[in-house]
Order: C-alpha cells, then sequence, then structure tokens
C-alpha cells in the first residue's frame, strides 16, 4: 500500500523545492524563476476584499432600486456597463431619474464608508 501511495506522489513538484543554484551559490525555486511578485498577489487578495465589501455595503445600505442602478451603470454583473439611457429605458424611468438616483446612491455608500472607516480611526486612538 505504501508503495503506491508513494508512487502517486512522486511526480509532484512543489513550488518552494529547490531545482538548482544562482552564481552566487543561493539556491533556487521554482517559485522564483516563475517571478510571481508578492506585490502583485497581495494586490489581488486586496481588490477582491475591497469588492466583498462594497457588495456587504450596497447590500445593507441601498434601496433595491439604488443598487440596480449601480449594478447596471458600473457593470457590476455580468453584463458590463450600461449607459444612463439604458438603464432608462430597461427601468421605465427618465434618464435624469436614473442620472438622480446615481448620485444618491454613490453619496450613500461614501458616506458608509467614511463612517466605517472613522469608527476605525477612532477605535484605533484609543
Amino acid at each position: 500500500m505504501t508503495i503506491r501511495s508513494n508512487k502517486k506522489t512522486k511526480n509532484e513538484v512543489s513550488l518552494q523545492d529547490p531545482i538548482g543554484v544562482d552564481k552566487e551559490g543561493n539556491e533556487i525555486s521554482l517559485l522564483d524563476i516563475l517571478g510571481t511578485e508578492t506585490d502583485k498577489v497581495l494586490d489581488e487578495v486586496e481588490l477582491k476584499i475591497q469588492i466583498k465589501k462594497l457588495y456587504q455595503k450596497m447590500a445593507s445600505v441601498l434601496k433595491n432600486r439604488e443598487r440596480i442602478v449601480l449594478q447596471l451603470r458600473y457593470g457590476l454583473v455580468n453584463d458590463g456597463s450600461k449607459t444612463q439611457r439604458e438603464i432608462a429605458k430597461l427601468l421605465g424611468i427618465s434618464r435624469s431619474y436614473v442620472s438622480r438616483i446615481e448620485k444618491r446612491a454613490i453619496k450613500k455608500l461614501s458616506k458608509a464608508f467614511n463612517h466605517n472607516t472613522k469608527k476605525i480611526k477612532d477605535k484605533s486612538d484609543k
């Protein structure tokens, strides 16, 4: 049994496994050669966290119509972004009303995020 299980892992390679040495005698791993920048990975993770926070705020702060307008306007759903005129036609309202809804929704989100930032700052000051 152990021979079979070892045979399966025999062909596996870890990104941290040393594969050679450089001119200065330092070990080189596959991860070093692939060249993934840690900043790029961290930025991607941070972006996903921020997107999740945005969706949570949108769900808790905005009314249904405001959420729909922002999702359509900025392509937060699968179709991509739409113009105010296209959204107005979809919802059966005027383009100027779509504009007002959009502005109000952005203002609410901005206020909610700034309020949270202020709370976090106040806690760290104590």
